[in-house]
C-alpha cells in the first residue's frame, strides 16, 4: 500500500492526505507543457560598467567623417547586462553597449576572459554583445578595414574600454544573479523614427506591404526583470530608430538617444525609489533627476544664499589621486550597496531604414524637402539632412527622441502583466556568408540555387544617407557608378566579372571582401545565434535590417517555431532582432529594396540573396532550438589582432602657460552671481588630455550643491544630459589644452548654492601621469 493511500486513512489521515495531494498538483502544474521551467525558477543578474573610451583625439565611428574628431563628453557610454539562467540549467547573457555596433575581435576577446574566469559557463553559444548605433563613440575598435580607415587604424584605448567594460558588466550580473521572474509587454510608439528610404521600401511587393500599417515598425518589447527580494531591478526593450539624432558634425561622446533613453529610465526608477514624489513624465522638459530631489533645498532669502556663496570664491588647480573622480561621482555616491542597482537598456533592432529625424529631409539651401528617389537636392546629396524634432537643435532631438522612448518604456514596465515562462536555451553557429548557397522560391512554386557574393559597397554606399549625407557627386538610388570613380576603385581592387554579376544591379565602388591588404577589409564568416527565455526568442544578427527585412525575418522564424509539431511554442511566442550584435557587417535589405540601390541597399555586402540567406540559416537554428539538436560550429572567424595598425599619435605631454598650473581657473563664473532654471553656466580650466586617464567609473566634470554650511554633494556629473565636458587645444600639436564645462540648470534642480569642479590628469614629458582639480567659485540657482 503507498504512502498516499496510508495518509488517506482516518481523520488526521485526511487532513494529511490533502496536504500531499495539493503537492503532487503543484508538481503536475510545473509540468506544464511550455518546457518545464517556470519563470519564478529563473536566476536573473544584471550589471552595467563605463566603456566611454578616449574622449579626444579619436574619430567616431558611424558617420566615416575624417573631421568628426572626439572633443568631450556629452555623457557617458556604458555596457549593460543581463543574465538569465536556470537554476541548474542553462543559461544566457545579453549585453547592450552604448556603442556604434558590435565587433568581432571584441567578442573574441571577452569570450576570451569569460573562458579564463569561469570555465565553459559562457561562451558564444550563450553570449550575445549588441550595439545601440550611436554615431559618436569613439572608433578604433573594429578590427576589419573599412571600418578602421576613419580613426587612422586601430585605437587600442577604444578597444581596451569596450572589452573591459563588456567584461566587468558581466561579472556584476553573474554576482547578482538571485531568484526572480521576467515580464513581457509590447506597444506601439508612433513619433521616435520615419522611413528615410521610403522609394526603396515602396519596391517590396503591394500585397506585403498592405499587411502593415506603416513602413517601419512601431513596436517596442521590453522585458522586465523583477528579484523575488528587492523587487525591479532592471528592463530591456528594443525599438528600431537609427543613432542619429547627434549628426556628423558632433564631436562630443553620447550614446545619442538610446544611451539618453537610458539614462533617463535608471534615474527615473532611482528617484521613485529613495522617497521622493513619483516624477511627472508628461512634463517634457523635467526629466529625471536623482540627486538634487533628494537633497534638502538650501532654505533662506536670496541675499543670504549670495552671501554664502560668496564665501566660497575659486579654488586653484592642486593635485589630487585618481580616486577622488571615481569618489565623487553621483552615482557611486549615491549608489545603495545593500541593493541590486536598476539597469535599464535601450536596444537596438532592424533599424536599417529608420531615422530618429522625424521632420523629414530638407534642403539647407532653399528648405524644400529633398528628392524623393535620390535624397539630393540640385542633383546634390551633400545638402539634404533630416531634421530632428528640435530642430536645429541636436542636443534637444537627441533629448526628445530618448525621452519618447523613455516614456514608453515606463509604460510598458509598470504595465508588465504577462509571465516569461519556460526553458532558457541558445544555438550559435558561424556561416561563411561570400559563398553560400541558397534555396529561393520562384515563380510557380518551384526553387533554384542562388548564391551569396565576396563583400562588396556600391557607389550609392558613399553617398551617405539624409542622417549623414556623404561627398563629391554620389548619390543615392545609383545603380549605373561612374568612369572616374570606376577608375579610383581599380586603384585598389578590380572587381572581377564573376563578383560584378553577383552584384547587380549594384555597381561596386569598393570590392571589400576581396580586398587583403594590409589584412582582411570587411568580415566573411559571421555569427547567427539564437537566444531563447520562455516564448521571447531573441534574433542575434550582425548587422542592419531594414524594417521589411526584418518582418520577414521574424516571421519565418516564428513559423518554425510555431509548426515545429515539438508543442514548445504556442502562438504567444515575442520574437524581437537584436540588431549590430556580435560583429558588423552593414546592412541587409529585402531582394527588392536591393534593387533600387539607395544607401541600405548599396551597403548590403553579400548580394542580392543577402536575405535570403540569413532567412535560411536561421530556420535551421531555430529548427535546432525547437528539436534540441546542436549545429556544427561552422568555420572560426579571424582574429587580427596581431595584425593591427594603429596610426594615431600618443600623447607627449601636457603644458600650462607660464605660472599657471592644471586646473586653474581660465574663466570663472561672475561674482556673486545668481542663476535661474534653464540658465547655462560656464566655467573653463586649464587641463590636459584626456586620453592620459579615461577617468572610467568617475567623471571629468562635477555640479556640487552645499548642504549645511561646509558639505559639498554631488549633484551632477559628466553622466548627466544637463552637464557638457567641452575640450579643446589652441592648435592641433599644442601641449595646452582647455576644459570648457557648461551645466544647462534643469527644471527640477533645487534651489541654493552651487560651485563647478573638474577632474584631469596631465602627462609629463617622460610619461609619468599626475591628477588634478580645480573649482569655481559658488553662485546661487534660485
Amino acid at each position: 500500500m503507498g504512502l498516499l493511500s496510508v495518509c488517506l486513512k482516518g481523520e488526521v489521515g485526511s487532513s494529511i492526505g490533502m496536504i500531499w495531494l495539493a503537492l503532487l498538483l503543484l508538481l503536475v502544474s510545473q509540468g506544464n507543457g511550455k518546457g518545464g521551467v517556470e519563470a519564478s525558477d529563473y536566476l536573473i543578474g544584471l550589471g552595467s560598467y563605463d566603456i566611454t573610451g578616449p574622449a579626444a583625439d579619436v574619430n567616431m565611428m558611424g558617420y566615416a567623417n575624417m573631421e568628426q574628431i572626439a572633443s568631450g563628453l556629452h555623457f557617458r557610454l556604458r555596457a549593460r547586462t543581463f543574465i538569465v539562467a536556470e537554476p541548474q540549467g542553462k543559461r544566457v547573457a545579453f549585453v547592450n553597449l552604448d556603442a556604434c555596433m558590435a565587433s568581432q575581435l571584441v567578442t573574441i576577446k571577452v569570450l576570451e576572459r569569460l573562458k579564463a574566469r569561469y570555465g565553459d559557463l559562457y561562451t558564444e553559444q550563450n553570449v550575445a554583445i549588441s550595439g545601440i548605433h550611436t554615431h559618436a563613440g569613439p572608433g578604433g575598435y573594429l578590427q576589419y578595414v573599412t571600418y578602421i580607415v576613419t580613426s587612422l587604424g586601430f585605437v587600442r584605448q577604444s578597444f581596451d574600454a569596450v572589452v573591459n567594460g563588456i567584461e566587468q558588466s558581466i561579472i556584476q550580473a553573474h554576482e547578482n544573479l538571485r531568484p526572480g521572474s521576467i515580464f513581457v509587454n509590447k506597444g506601439e510608439l508612433l513619433d521616435a523614427g520615419v522611413s528615410r528610404s521610403p522609394s526603396a521600401y515602396l519596391n517590396n511587393p503591394a500585397g506585403e506591404r498592405s499587411k502593415y500599417k506603416y513602413n517601419v515598425d512601431k513596436e517596442m518589447t521590453l522585458l522586465k526583470f523583477v528579484d523575488d527580494e528587492w523587487g525591479p531591478v532592471g528592463s530591456f526593450n528594443w525599438f528600431a530608430t537609427h543613432g542619429t539624432s547627434m549628426s556628423r558634425t558632433n564631436s562630443l561622446i553620447s550614446g545619442d538617444n538610446k544611451g539618453a533613453a537610458a539614462r533617463f529610465m535608471e534615474d527615473w526608477f532611482d528617484q521613485k525609489n529613495t522617497g521622493t514624489p513619483h516624477l511627472n513624465i508628461s512634463k517634457a522638459r523635467e526629466l529625471p533627476r536623482r540627486v538634487s530631489n533628494i537633497i534638502p533645498t538650501v532654505r533662506g532669502k536670496h541675499h543670504e544664499l549670495l552671501e554664502l556663496a560668496a564665501s566660497f570664491q575659486s579654488s586653484p588647480g592642486k593635485p589630487v589621486t585618481r580616486l577622488m573622480s571615481v569618489a565623487r561621482r553621483v552615482r557611486s555616491a549615491l549608489r545603495l550597496a545593500d541593493r541590486p542597482r536598476f539597469v535599464s537598456a535601450f536596444c537596438q533592432t532592424n533599424c536599417g531604414d529608420v531615422s530618429p529625424n522625424v521632420l523629414g529631409a530638407f534642403c539647407t539651401d532653399t528648405g524644400l524637402p529633398c528628392d524623393f528617389n535620390h535624397s539630393t537636392c540640385g542633383g546634390k546629396n551633400e545638402l539634404c539632412y533630416g531634421r530632428g524634432p528640435g530642430y536645429p537643435d541636436e542636443f534637444e532631438s537627441t533629448r526628445i527622441i530618448g525621452e519618447r522612448q523613455f516614456k514608453k518604456a515606463v509604460e510598458l514596465f509598470d504595465k508588465a502583466t504577462e509571465q516569461v515562462k519556460g526553458k532558457v536555451d541558445s544555438r550559435h553557429t558561424y556561416v561563411d556568408f561570400s559563398k553560400l548557397e541558397v534555396t529561393v522560391p520562384k515563380e510557380g512554386g518551384s526553387t533554384e540555387t542562388v548564391k551569396t557574393c565576396p563583400a562588396a559597397m556600391g557607389f550609392a554606399f558613399a553617398a551617405g544617407t539624409t542622417d549623414g549625407p556623404g561627398a563629391f557627386d554620389f548619390k543615392q538610388g545609383d545603380d549605373q557608378g561612374n568612369a572616374f570613380w570606376r577608375l579610383v576603385r581599380n586603384l585598389l581592387k578590380t572587381p572581377g566579372e564573376e563578383q560584378k554579376k553577383c552584384q547587380l544591379p549594384k555597381p561596386i565602388l569598393l570590392d571589400t571582401g576581396e580586398m587583403k591588404l594590409p589584412y582582411d577589409w570587411a568580415p566573411s564568416i559571421l555569427p547567427l545565434q539564437i537566444l531563447r527565455i520562455g516564448q521571447l526568442v531573441i534574433l542575434s544578427v550582425p548587422g542592419e535590417f531594414t524594417t521589411m527585412a526584418g518582418r520577414r525575418l521574424r516571421d519565418a522564424v516564428k513559423m518554425v517555431l510555431t509548426s515545429g509539431g515539438t508543442k514548445e511554442f504556442d502562438s504567444n511566442i515575442h520574437v524581437v532582432i537584436a540588431g549590430l550584435t556580435n560583429t558588423y557587417s552593414q546592412y541587409i535589405t529585402t531582394f527588392e529594396e536591393y534593387q533600387i540601390q539607395r544607401y541600405e541597399g548599396a551597403s548590403t555586402l553579400y548580394g542580392p540573396h543577402t536575405l535570403s540567406a540569413y532567412i535560411q540559416q536561421f530556420k535551421k537554428l531555430a529548427t535546432a532550438l525547437i528539436t534540441g539538436k546542436t549545429l556544427q560550429a561552422g568555420p572560426q572567424p579571424p582574429d587580427m589582432l596581431e595584425k593591427q595598425i594603429s596610426l594615431l599619435p600618443p600623447v607627449i605631454m601636457d603644458a600650462t602657460p607660464l605660472g599657471s598650473k592644471f586646473g586653474d581657473l581660465i574663466t570663472d563664473v561672475p561674482q556673486s552671481s545668481t542663476f535661474k532654471k534653464g540658465d547655462l553656466v560656464s566655467v573653463s580650466f586649464h587641463s590636459a588630455c584626456p586620453r592620459n586617464d579615461l577617468m572610467t567609473e568617475g567623471t571629468f566634470a562635477l555640479v556640487e550643491i552645499l548642504q549645511g554650511k561646509d558639505n559639498w554633494v554631488p549633484a551632477y556629473d559628466d553622466d548627466d544630459f544637463s552637464l557638457r565636458f567641452i575640450w579643446s587645444r589652441p592648435a592641433k600639436l599644442s601641449t595646452r589644452s582647455e576644459a570648457k564645462i557648461e551645466w544647462r540648470i534643469p527644471e527640477s534642480a533645487a534651489s541654493g548654492v552651487y560651485r563647478i569642479r573638474h577632474f584631469g590628469a596631465a602627462k609629463a614629458l617622460f610619461g609619468s601621469v599626475k591628477h588634478f582639480e580645480g573649482s569655481s567659485s559658488a553662485f546661487v540657482v534660485a
